[in-house]
């Protein structure tokens, strides 16, 4: 059974960065893809990054040259670097693992703020 922690959210100002992290106990870690999605007040959970076996990514089209996602099968990590963060990027961001982005495990999420 894999089980998810994320970190790495909080309050940042526009324009700033914040660097997730998640990190997954359990050996199915490096047979999954990895994805992080984000949810909004009154807003459906939406796709942001995701991450396959071999390495290949996918960021949402709101996010591409922002947005880096990564993933370290020796540390059972995948990180999300965010920059040049907007206002409407604030969301609960959440970790999944999973042989689909979003299909598997979730993390508890954390809470990421861009505010002046």
């Amino acid at each position: 059974q894999v089980q998810l922690v994320e970190s790495g959210g909080g309050l940042v100002q526009p324009g700033g960065s914040l660097r997730l992290s998640c990190a997954a106990t359990g050996s199915l870690f490096r047979i999954n893809t990895g994805s992080w999605f984000r949810q909004a007040p009154g807003k459906q959970r939406e796709f942001v990054a995701g991450i396959t076996v071999d390495g290949r990514t996918n960021v949402v089209d709101s996010a591409k040259g922002r947005f880096t996602i990564s993933r370290d099968n020796s540390q059972n990590t995948i990180a999300l670097q965010m920059n040049s963060l907007k206002p409407e990027d604030t969301a609960v961001y959440y970790c999944n693992i999973g042989r689909a982005y979003g299909s598997g495990i979730w993390g508890q999420g954390t809470q990421v703020t861009v505010s002046s």
